[in-house]
């Protein structure tokens, strides 16, 4: 099964840059204000402070490009940031039967996807990818897939 949200990049882009070009209209605004209007008491501050925190919670949210493909005898994870020098992209491949375990954590609007994996070294790794921005369809698939080869590595055990 594969699954992505790469085609979703522009609307993520677009939303990016309408974030930052209101921060920027706001510092214009805020220093106007301060410097020549006075229109505006302690109130404008909040033209900075607003989208400055969306754009943080924008980010703060994770990665938002994430893709997964199951076909084969492999598991390929890529998790990457529309900006490419904010974050490292990650991407990790392996052997399905090394897959231990998953869980989909959710807190609020913040999603996590943790894989356990088996290793050689010390047991068992722990990998982390951030799936805020697959929707609920998307995610659903996402643990469907992984809970067939997941039920498929505990019968070749048994």
């Amino acid at each position: 099964m594969r699954l992505s949200n790469r085609n979703k990049a522009p609307v993520y882009n677009t939303i990016n840059t309408l974030l930052f070009m209101l921060l920027l209209l706001g510092t214009g605004g805020f220093l106007a204000n301060e410097y020549r209007f006075h229109a505006l008491k302690n109130e404008s501050s909040l033209m900075i402070i607003v989208p400055a925190l969306m754009l943080i919670l924008f980010h703060l949210n994770g990665r938002q490009i994430f893709e997964y493909d199951s076909d084969g005898e492999a598991l390929n994870f890529k998790n990457r940031n529309i900006i490419p020098f904010l974050n490292k992209p990650l991407y990790d491949e392996f052997p399905k039967y090394k897959l231990i375990k998953y869980d989909v954590i959710t807190i609020f609007f913040i999603k996590r996807l943790y894989i356990t994996v088996s290793s050689k070294n010390s047991g068992s790794t722990v990998l982390k990818y951030q799936i805020s921005y697959l929707s609920r369809k998307e995610v659903n698939d996402l643990k469907l897939s992984l809970n067939k080869v997941v039920k498929a590595n505990k019968e070749k055990k048994d």
